[in-house]
């Protein structure tokens, strides 16, 4: 021990080079991290289950790379979408996601690929976890044609295989969310669709009426209330009488989850999943989540909150920061590889948004096309008395 700790000290003091680059050249290194086991921070709540995930989590390198990589590219996405915005770039309503990334990254990581997922319309997250790519998002925002939807959905209503988009109607993806469960089961798979609303949605009479039939019917769908804190501008614990949202489906099991942490997620997801998928029923899932933006990109978001309040979750409780922390702790990634996939990401958003601006533009006559499946040759009716357009597949 001696004689190695002398080899060590005379090898440092007669090179120039940094003692880890010589102490690995030399056999001392350790073996590179591949994966590694975490405690679940905030213990998950549970209604009408016996048990639920395990409060222990393993990650790979892999999924380390991955989950990080998805967050850091919806955070710039948003970011860029919000200037964009403010030089008139993208129209109409915006919803940004920034904040709460870690719930679709942490969900998709849960789910198997051919589940289904229906939202509110704060999904531009969403959409490029489902498989969209940053220019197809963007595109959409500014209304051109290589958009998802090819500009005609916009901010609110996205759309690709699996997904069933954004809906403007606060509530609607409930029983939307029911019927493509329906379909699911009805087809004798194993899938599940995940029905997700916020916290203001979640007092709508419709999610009731879901949750009895789901229950009823036995329906593989899992609810997922994305819980921000705030509906619109009101404050949870002004518009609801219970704010224990997992709780609400009453005969149907709930648990809640930090939406926050993306192992948490993931964990939380994968348990429910397996629930809904073994023929158990329905589930309910409260992630408990903040949005950094206002309710859209004209509401600045500090008249009925302060800004300390959005800085301390920023400083305490930011989704990235968090997972960066474990990340670097465990030794899964270093902090120079960190910094490569931010400045990569931070390229690949800033092309996308360059490109979101120069893409043409559908022209009119594309209005009358993919307003049904199939069905060439049907006559639609146009703003023009007596005057029919040819709809096109």
């Amino acid at each position: 021990m001696l004689a190695t700790s002398a080899r060590i000290l005379r090898l440092t003091c007669l090179s120039p080079k940094p003692v880890s680059v010589l102490l690995c050249n030399r056999g001392f290194c350790a073996p590179p991290v591949t994966e590694a086991t975490f405690e679940i921070a905030s213990p998950f709540k549970l209604h009408r289950l016996d048990s639920g995930p395990k409060t222990e989590v393993t990650l790979t390198k892999d999924d380390t790379l991955k989950y990080f990589k998805d967050m850091v590219i919806i955070r710039r996405m948003e970011t860029v979408v919000a200037n964009l915005y403010k030089e008139k770039s993208i129209r109409g309503f915006c919803h940004l996601y920034s904040g709460q990334e870690a719930c679709c990254v942490g969900m998709e990581a849960g789910m198997k690929r051919g589940d289904c997922v229906i939202s509110s319309y704060r999904t531009h997250g969403w959409t490029y976890t489902r498989g969209v790519s940053v220019l197809g998002v963007m595109s959409e925002l500014t209304g051109r044609a290589s958009g998802c939807v090819h500009g005609k959905g916009g901010s609110m209503h996205m759309y690709c295989e699996n997904f069933f988009g954004g809906n403007g109607i606060v509530g609607a993806q409930g029983p939307l969310g029911a019927g493509i469960a329906f379909a699911l089961k009805y087809r004798k798979t194993d899938l599940v669709c995940l029905a997700l609303y916020g916290d203001g949605a979640a007092n709508q009479g419709q999610i009731f009426e879901s949750y009895n039939l789901a229950q009823l019917w036995n329906l593989p769908i899992l609810f997922v209330c994305e819980n921000n804190g705030y509906g619109m501008g009101t404050p949870s614990d002004r518009a609801a009488a219970s704010t224990e949202y997992y709780t609400r489906g009453d005969y149907i099991p709930g648990i809640w989850v930090d939406g926050m942490d993306v192992l948490a997620v993931r964990a939380a997801t994968q348990f429910a999943l397996d629930h809904v998928r073994s023929g158990k029923g329905p589930m309910v899932m409260e992630a408990a989540t903040y949005r950094y933006h206002g309710h859209s990109v004209s509401d600045p978001g500090t008249s009925y909150r302060t800004r300390e309040e959005i800085a301390e979750v920023r400083a305490k409780r930011d989704p990235i920061g968090l997972f960066k922390d474990r990340i670097l702790s465990s030794g899964l990634l270093t902090s120079e590889e960190l910094k490569a996939i931010e400045k990569d990401c931070r390229k690949q958003v800033e092309s996308a948004a360059a490109k979101a601006k120069t893409d043409p533009e559908l022209t009119a006559e594309h209005l009358y096309t993919n307003i049904y499946k199939g069905d060439a040759g049907l006559k639609v009716r146009t703003c023009e008395p007596g005057q029919f357009a040819t709809h096109q597949p």
